[in-house]
């Protein structure tokens, strides 16, 4: 079972490295959802971080629609880090879509080309689509799009046991080996019902491995220590 935990300081790459974490997603501004961190964070993490890190690649918080300035921030951040040589870059973490809200298509071509070999995770823009299955289909045609972060259309993933699953089930019946990575509410108390209840092979942890359930805290140790436990149990 792989465990990814939001890091945004050095401090919480050190500790999701050292108590359990199989890589962290890196973001700012968790407050606003996360958005594309500093060089200077970047680089200090990446001094320490002895596990994959996915970059958030997010300009604002305003919506998923991008205007081309916008686009071309996001290129111009995916090419800064790229330059950086991180040796545990391990993916761009993105989202783009239409008015419609269905996947930009063309918006995603540009930064998968941007991105070059790195991979990318599409994420929760996704619990934002006009039609899951539909969208899913489209990311299922981009093999660079390794991994989809869904709470599965609801604010709690753990109100959307069924969605999850069948999400997981589409990307089996197709052949892909896309990863769905759930994520959005779990805690390191209902976490085991939840992957017992789905065939979900990854979870996404945020302040439910924080100190006092704070999205801001430090991430604690003992929680991420005991969540590793259990899921190292399924």
């Amino acid at each position: 079972m792989l465990l990814e935990v939001i890091a945004l300081t050095e401090e919480d790459a050190m500790t999701a490295s050292r108590f359990g974490a199989d890589r962290i997603e890196l973001v700012s501004v968790i407050e606003e959802g996360g958005l594309t961190p500093d060089a200077s964070v970047i680089s200090q993490v990446a001094a320490v971080c002895t596990i994959p890190m996915h970059i958030m690649i997010r300009p604002h918080s305003r919506s998923f629609q991008y205007s081309e300035a916008d686009l071309a921030d996001m290129i111009r951040s995916i090419e800064e880090i790229r330059a950086m040589q991180l040796p545990k870059l391990g993916a761009f973490v993105l989202g783009v879509l239409n008015a419609d809200q269905t996947v930009d298509e063309e918006q995603l071509k540009a930064l998968l080309e941007a991105a070059g070999d790195v991979p990318v995770t599409f994420h929760r823009a996704f619990d934002e689509v006009r039609d899951q299955a539909e969208a899913l289909d489209t990311l299922m045609r981009y093999p660079q799009v390794r991994t989809v972060l869904t709470s599965g259309g609801v604010p709690n993933v753990l109100h959307a046991t069924e969605q999850i699953a069948k999400l997981v089930r589409q990307v089996q019946a197709k052949g892909s080996a896309l990863e769905i990575l759930a994520g959005s509410g779990l805690t390191v108390e209902a976490v085991s019902e939840f992957v017992e209840a789905t065939p979900v092979r990854a979870v996404h942890f945020g302040s439910g491995v924080r100190e006092n359930g704070s999205s801001t805290a430090p991430i604690d140790s003992a929680r991420l220590s005991d969540l590793r436990a259990i899921l190292n149990q399924r």
